[in-house]
């Protein structure tokens, strides 16, 4: 299987960022500062994505290094690994279990393999190109995954991260309104709903490379589709939509 060493990878680095993680969730001395963006970051996001860098230059040296908190490592190779170490900061400060650390390698600027690890939640969800993808409770054997077939908005469901980030949120307020059921799952786990087949479209605004470069890759293996709001493929727009593929189209064009 290609990127099978690669997938063996992004588990052993997901074993590593859910210990440090956990190890400093609900911790009383977490240090939190505030980013110029006005985004908290905490100590743990910072010692997850250091731990993750050295463990990946380590068996991949030649590979660039993308990451949410420190300055680019540039690699000789076409391949770029994307790390958010904590997807999520705001819950994981509060105390809000719904957060993760997202690892995807990248080649030619499109997502191959891809890691999605919420320990709080103890789930797991991952994929590699033409390898489907998969989803895991704890300890307990992986399944297989895959999109929904719901074929009508009036049926669907739809998750999106908030209102007030849009800037046309008149759009999506009205677009909202034609689905059967919406809620605000929000980050990473309204797209792994999506790919899981318990959501139908998955919404976010702004975005980064870090924010969606694995959501991709299990999205698609998973059946479904990844672009921007522009409904260009891929994780490279600054924003999100993921669908089941049949309702892709007319969400872009009621956002356009």
């Amino acid at each position: 299987m290609r990127f099978s060493e690669e997938l063996a990878l992004v588990h052993q680095l997901a074993d590593l960022a859910d210990k440090i993680s956990m190890d400093r969730f609900l911790a009383l001395d977490l240090s939190v500062e505030t980013k110029p963006d006005l985004s908290p970051v905490s100590d743990a996001d910072k010692s997850v994505e250091l731990a993750l860098r050295a463990a990946i230059q380590e068996q991949y040296p030649t590979d660039s290094i993308i990451g949410e908190e420190f300055a680019n490592t540039v690699g000789s190779s076409k391949r770029a690994w994307v790390i958010d170490p904590i997807d999520g900061t705001a819950n994981f400060v509060r105390g809000v279990p719904v957060w993760c650390t997202l690892i995807s390698l990248m080649e030619d600027g499109v997502s191959v393999v891809g890691m999605v690890s919420s320990p709080a939640l103890n789930r797991r969800w991952y994929a590699a190109e033409g390898s489907g993808a998969y989803t895991q409770f704890g300890e307990s054997s992986p399944r297989k995954i895959s999109v929904s077939k719901v074929g009508k908005l009036e049926d669907a469901s739809l998750s999106y991260s908030s209102f007030h980030s849009w800037k046309d949120g008149g759009k999506f307020s009205e677009l909202s309104k034609r689905f059967w059921r919406t809620r605000a799952y929000g980050d990473f786990w309204s797209h792994m709903l999506v790919a899981e087949g318990a959501l139908e479209v998955a919404a976010e605004p702004e975005l980064q490379l870090f924010d969606m470069a694995a959501l991709d890759i299990v999205v698609r293996e998973a059946g479904g589709r990844f672009t921007g709001v522009n409904g260009i493929d891929g994780s490279l727009q600054g924003n999100a939509i993921s669908s089941n593929g049949l309702l892709h189209d007319e969400v872009i064009a009621a956002l356009k």
